[in-house]
């Protein structure tokens, strides 16, 4: 791992992993490749942005001429793909930038690793970070392994089921040394405030009411966003090549459970309301949206017994972390709702 493309670095999941992986590895140079669209967001990065093993290209995956220069220029071999448009509204509304940037960008980026890599397969890596999304939804029973059957509900998982493909498909015909992770939801720091966590942070937080879709009883499987980013290492440094792992937190929670303990943990770190109440009482119930899968659940079992890796961060640790990182860093928070940092995105927030 000497020379690093990181696409989409500048978001939530690739800050952190940029973050870490300088940490580990003092050999390590990353080549952060972000478009900087609305969730990219290159504050997210201040602390490395000196370092001279840390490198910004500000670009679109789908820009070929660019992507075969990055590989040229800085001797890529390793790759490590994040960037993607996620969120689940979003694609619904629009869905064609899901296809474009989720699809497309894909293929670019395996069209430039298979011309760059020629003869020198087993010397590089490309690690694809998908998510469980693709499987579809589960019953009350069940967990998501990684051989259960594909079977995307919306726009957002049927372009990253489309990706996955690609890219096991350059494994099969060009021999391209493809890794393939699957992952649960998210949360920690740097999460753009549409997701839920941090959108009802800041809204309890400020006293707003706190809008659930439907009844609150979608179940996720919740990772420490640090966790992840310990398991692409992982993953990375022993995984084997062609393989797909699953990467979960054991850590099962209804939509409503988690609301309700961010509500605790707010009134216990800020102080109640001006008005005495509790924020459990700004939940407020909302029309569910279109084809919401109502439970997602990992079974990490492989990644577990072959690589030897497991989430070391509890729920009730990493949610207490993240509030708090929330409430610590309100100038952050704040840059993005009033557009200093990128586009004004307050308006298009989303019950969840």
């Amino acid at each position: 791992m000497e020379k690093i493309l990181v696409t989409g670095g500048c978001g939530f999941i690739g800050s952190n992993f940029i973050r870490l992986t300088l940490a580990a590895f003092p050999e390590a140079q990353i080549i952060n490749l972000d478009k900087l669209t609305y969730a990219g967001n290159a504050h997210n990065l201040t602390d490395v942005a000196s370092d001279p093993r840390y490198c910004f290209y500000n670009g679109d995956i789908c820009d070929a001429e660019l992507v075969d220069k990055i590989f040229c220029d800085e001797g890529i071999n390793t790759v490590v793909h994040f960037a993607a448009e996620s969120h689940v509204d979003r694609s619904i509304s629009s869905p064609a930038a899901f296809i474009q940037t989720n699809v497309v960008g894909t293929f670019t980026l395996l069209e430039a690793a298979r011309k760059a890599w020629s003869g020198k397969g087993e010397k590089c890596r490309f690690l694809h970070v998908s998510t469980d999304e693709v499987y579809g939804s589960l019953g009350e029973a069940g967990l998501f392994s990684e051989l259960t059957p594909y079977d995307p509900r919306s726009p957002y998982s049927a372009s990253k089921a489309s990706s996955d493909h690609l890219v096991r498909a350059y494994h099969h015909t060009y021999d391209l040394p493809v890794l393939i992770t699957n992952c649960s939801n998210n949360y920690g720091p740097y999460q753009f405030p549409e997701k839920l966590i941090p959108l009802m942070i800041n809204n309890a937080s400020h006293g707003k009411e706190l809008p659930v879709y439907g009844d609150g009883g979608n179940i996720r499987d919740w990772l420490f966003v640090g966790d992840h980013c310990e398991a692409l290492l992982t993953v990375l440094k022993r995984g084997m090549i062609g393989r797909t792992y699953n990467i979960g937190g054991d850590c099962e929670k209804l939509n409503i459970e988690v609301v309700r303990r961010i509500c605790d943990l707010i009134d216990e770190m800020a102080g109640p309301l001006p008005s005495g109440k509790r924020r459990q009482d700004l939940i407020r119930f909302v029309e569910d949206r279109f084809g919401h899968d109502r439970r997602y659940a990992i079974d990490a079992g492989r990644i577990k017994s072959e690589l030897g890796w497991e989430p070391s961060v509890t729920f009730d640790e990493g949610l207490r972390m993240t509030v708090k990182w929330y409430l610590d860093n309100r100038s952050w928070y704040k840059a993005i709702l009033n557009g200093s940092c990128g586009p004004n995105s307050e308006q298009l927030f989303a019950a969840l």
